[in-house]
């Protein structure tokens, strides 16, 4: 579990450092721009609710299940590549995002399972 809280702070210096060079116009390819963040967003988002369940519950063994994990993918795919899309005319459905997503799901499951 100590590799999860590891890539946990570095995804989420990734992010931060891919919003600087964004903000400060750096070229950066465009599979970098369009899926990393996507990748890395759900093992923060879960590591996330895995800290709070383990702060809620009080006992630091529990383990997001599959299903949990799964559900909150599809509910993450659904809103920012089905929905948003429709209402808001600057996000874009793209299926590639959502294997990213699931991508990073499963990279996520496969770690806190480890031993």
């Amino acid at each position: 579990m100590k590799i999860l809280h590891i890539l946990f702070f570095i995804f989420v210096a990734v992010f931060l450092l891919l919003q600087l060079l964004l903000h400060l116009d750096v070229y950066l390819p465009n599979w970098v721009i369009f899926y990393v963040n996507d990748f890395i967003c759900m093992p923060i988002v879960l590591t996330i609710c895995l800290k709070a369940v383990h702060l809620i519950m009080r006992d630091r063994r529990i383990r997001l299940s599959l299903f949990s994990i799964l559900s909150l993918t599809a509910m993450y795919a659904l809103y920012f590549e089905v929905y948003l899309p429709k209402v808001e005319p600057r996000y874009t459905a793209d299926v590639m995002d959502v294997m990213m997503y699931t991508a990073g799901s499963l990279l996520f499951y496969f770690l806190q399972h480890r031993k």
